[in-house]
Formats: structure tokens, C-alpha cells, sequence
């Protein structure tokens, strides 16, 4: 909040500078100083997010999600899994057969 502050008075001191010295009107110089002022600070969250370091991976045995749809070859029969502690997993049994794993349509 502390520096929304100093930005917004910063903006104000700059722009009754700028009317003084080059005759602009006042308030279309403080909203352009605010856009400008919004649109860096956007950009700047965007190139900061960026540069974030990305996180390390869980430790093994904990459970990671996935999204896999199996199929049993001989009944028909479909299982999604939704958590794995990989993130390969091997496929689930079913009708004494390993599943196969479904393509997703998406």
C-alpha cells in the first residue's frame, strides 16, 4: 500500500511539472503517467514470476497427481488414476491382464 502511495505521488509531482513547464493539461498527463506506471508494474510481475527458480521434486514415496485413464484389454473395463508416487506408474491389473493405457482425446 506504502508504495502505491509514493507511485501515485510521484505521478502527481511529475505531472504538475510537466503542465508547468510544457502546457499539457494536467489530467492527461497524470493518467498517462499512471498507465505507464501499471502497465511497467505488470510487466515487471510478469518478467519476476519468470524468473522464479522452478521447485524441487517431491521426495519419493509421496504421491504426485496425474491424470491416466486405463483400459482392461479383455472386459472393456476403464480406471483413471488420479495420484501416483511417479509419475510413469506402472498400469494397474485387472481380469488377471496389465490394463492399457488409454490415449487422452484431448
Amino acid at each position: 500500500m506504502r508504495r502505491l502511495l509514493i507511485v501515485v505521488g510521484a505521478a502527481v509531482v511529475v505531472a504538475l511539472l510537466a503542465t508547468v513547464l510544457t502546457g499539457a493539461p494536467f489530467v492527461g498527463v497524470l493518467l498517462a503517467l499512471l498507465l505507464g506506471a501499471g502497465i511497467l508494474g505488470v510487466g515487471w510481475f510478469f518478467l519476476r514470476s519468470f524468473a522464479t527458480p522452478v521447485p524441487p521434486p517431491p521426495e519419493p514415496g509421496t504421491l504426485r497427481k496425474v491424470k491416466l485413464t486405463f483400459r482392461c484389454p479383455v472386459c472393456g473395463a476403464e480406471v483413471r488414476m488420479t495420484a501416483a508416487d511417479t509419475e510413469d506408474p506402472e498400469p494397474p491389473r485387472h481380469c488377471m491382464e496389465d490394463m492399457e493405457l488409454v490415449a487422452p482425446i484431448e
